[in-house]
């Protein structure tokens, strides 16, 4: 039946409207006037009407004999045309951002509170700016960011109280209360290049879109005639909306989208930046969130529009606010107001924590809590409990001065927080919780046995090897190529021995190791050893040997620069008893004058840093015995003398 009772009322709306429209032009609009003791034709018409001569068209219309004995209580029937008419202001109740109004002829000025408006100025807000006024007749207006108005007419007719006033929306969105005007010549309209929104009495809103000059309007009290650029005016009842562009009709009205459920939004918010969620709405594509100084709605802090059903805005004072929700539907209606008062007090702002933080382990009897100091603070107040909800307070300390505090604990998990105290014991929220477990003191680190830092070691594989204390069930070993271990090789955390082999690339490595008692109770890591891995020295390679009657020359192909030889030989293979042994930086040895026989040669490398590889294989050298050719002089004396 719901979808049946909104026609019937639009028809009934209308209808009403229609004969508001036939009564005016049928007859011209009149106010009553009751007549007052001492009243006569000619004082009202001073006091009313803008040519007191006028009096005898009073006296004609009202049928008056005696215009000078008027009956007290009796009406008087004054022409709206000739009551007195006088141009008014409006005055500026609150200022945000930066808002300028123009006077007609004359150069934009900032605006302040206070300030009195007359007909012809413009109002212009800048990005994140709103301005409100006050009207003669009691209406307010409210501007939010990105709009301009033109103030065209302010009219007040003598001293019957009716006003009429006329905005241009030129463009951007105003929110309007307009005072409850039943008199006959009282009005109140937003014009825009689209629409023409009049009304006498009701809450509404208007917009003018930068692409197209769409204009819209929602109502939410009352009921407003909106007339396009052609076709026939529309009523618009309370919780329906409108749009044309400019050359068409107005739309027909639509319902606008129900207010967002604020329920959830917490009433006391402790942290700046601010942050307000709501479930969506069906339909929403956007969502205009407002903060309001109170609920008089005529002080907005915060504006903006956005794409999810949250709200975000960096800081606001500490205080009292109300916070106004609604979504944007597809059509760009904004539909029903939520609103949800909520208390900021967010300072002195808690201190940052530096520990223990959340999840963190302390080892040992006692617990140091550690926070940076705060410029904002005389003191501060800590909290340290069993239960997260902070309902068992082991420490509940509300004027500690210092920024730390040593409590002896059991182990067992913990929760802590602490606030800062400002002057006159005005204290700040409490920081988020901090949790943290208390252990036993952690097992000492292995005494590294090797290898130790700055060593080297030679081969394709390390031994780390370290001692085993009675405390520790097994290691958490680490090895890295980089000091900070950021790139581990290897990360052994329940290793149970007390030497691990790793195969290792020459090069530069890290590495440490921890204890690690019952329960992963882990303790320090030791102080990081570095290590350089090496290749062994290879053995020269020796090359054949020179031998003549005078020396026994040996040569093998020499290495990296800074390179040593040690050179032995000797006349049995086992070289027990070598007749050379040298360290030499060339590349080869002799032997002078070598007696004939079996030698052994060997040598093997010695690196710059000393460290000396194996021998290589055995080369074998046979030096030949001499033959005697010198009885070969004698050959002839002795055939001579036979």
């Amino acid at each position: 039946m719901l979808h049946l009772f909104f026609p019937l009322r639009y028809v009934i709306a209308l209808a009403l409207s229609l004969q508001l429209v036939n009564a005016d032009a049928a007859a011209e609009p009149e106010w009553l006037y009751a007549i007052n003791p001492g009243d006569t034709l000619i004082s009202v018409a001073a006091g009313y009407l803008a040519n007191p001569n006028d009096w005898r068209k009073l006296q004609k219309l009202n049928y008056v004999t005696k215009p000078k004995r008027l009956i007290p209580g009796t009406k008087l029937r004054l022409p709206v045309a000739l009551l007195k008419r006088e141009a008014v202001i409006a005055e500026v109740i609150h200022v945000q951002g930066k808002v300028t109004h123009t006077a007609k002829n004359g150069r934009p000025q900032n605006l302040i509170a206070g300030t009195r408006l007359e007909v012809g100025d413009m109002i212009e807000t800048s990005t994140a700016a709103s301005v409100s006024m006050r009207f003669v007749d009691g209406s307010r207006l409210l501007l939010i960011q990105n709009t301009q108005v033109t103030l065209a007419e302010m009219i007040l007719f003598g001293k019957t109280g009716m006003a009429k006033t006329v905005i241009d929306l030129n463009r951007g969105s105003l929110d309007t209360q307009v005072a409850e005007q039943q008199k006959p010549a009282a009005r109140y309209e937003i014009k825009s290049h689209a629409l023409n929104l009049a009304v006498r009495g009701t809450n509404f809103r208007a917009h003018v879109s930068d692409i197209g000059q769409i204009s819209r309007s929602e109502v939410l009290e009352g009921t407003i005639q909106a007339s396009g650029t052609r076709g026939e005016a529309v009523a618009v009842l309370a919780g329906f909306g409108t749009l044309a562009a400019p050359g068409e009709p107005p739309r027909a009205p639509q319902a606008l989208s129900l207010a967002p459920d604020l329920s959830m939004v917490p009433s006391l918010l402790q942290r700046v930046p601010l942050r307000f969620e709501w479930p969506t709405v069906v339909g929403a594509e956007r969502y205009h969130a407002q903060v309001f100084a109170d609920r008089s709605f005529e002080r907005l802090l915060l504006d903006g529009v956005f794409q999810g059903n949250a709200a975000n805005w960096p800081d606001l004072p500490d205080g009292r606010y109300v916070l106004r929700v609604r979504s944007i539907d597809s059509n760009g209606l904004e539909g029903e107001n939520a609103n949800r008062e909520f208390i900021l007090k967010a300072r002195p702002e808690p201190p940052s924590i530096s520990a223990p933080q959340d999840g963190q382990k302390v080892y040992g009897s006692q617990a140091t809590l550690r926070w940076n100091p705060s410029n904002a603070a005389h003191s501060y107040h800590v909290q340290l409990a069993t239960k997260p909800d902070f309902s068992e307070l082991l420490v509940d300390l509300s004027e500690h001065v210092n920024n730390e505090y040593v409590v002896s604990l059991a182990p067992g998990q913990y929760y802590w927080r602490i606030a800062s105290v400002a002057a006159e014991k005005n204290q700040g929220p409490f920081s988020d919780m901090q949790s943290f477990t208390q252990h036993k003191a952690p097992p000492e680190p292995p005494l590294i046995s090797a290898p130790q830092n700055g060593q080297k070691v030679y081969g394709s594989q390390a031994t780390l090897r370290w001692s085993a204390p009675n405390a520790a069930q097994f290691y958490h070993v680490q090895l890295a190529a980089k000091p900070d271990f950021s790139e581990l090789l290897v990360d052994l955390p329940e290793h149970v021995n007390n030497e691990y082999v790793v195969s290792l690339a020459p090069g530069q490595y890290y590495w440490r190791i921890a204890s690690v008692a019952a329960e992963q109770n882990q303790g320090p890591f030791s102080n990081m050893q570095s290590f350089t891995q090496r290749k062994i020295p290879e053995s020269p390679q020796l090359e054949a040997p020179q031998i003549d009657d005078k020396r026994l020359l040996f040569r093998w192909r020499s290495g990296e620069v800074g390179e040593k030889f040690q050179v032995q030989v000797a006349r049995n293979p086992d070289f027990t008893q070598p007749i050379m042994d040298n360290v030499v930086n060339i590349s080869q040895r002799q032997i002078d004058g070598p007696k004939p026989g079996i030698y052994y040669l060997r040598v093997k490398t010695i690196d710059a840093d000393g460290f000396a590889g194996p021998f290589g294989s055995v080369q074998q050298i046979e030096v030949p015995t001499k033959t005697n050719y010198w009885w070969l002089l004698f050959l002839p004396l002795v055939l001579f003398v036979l």
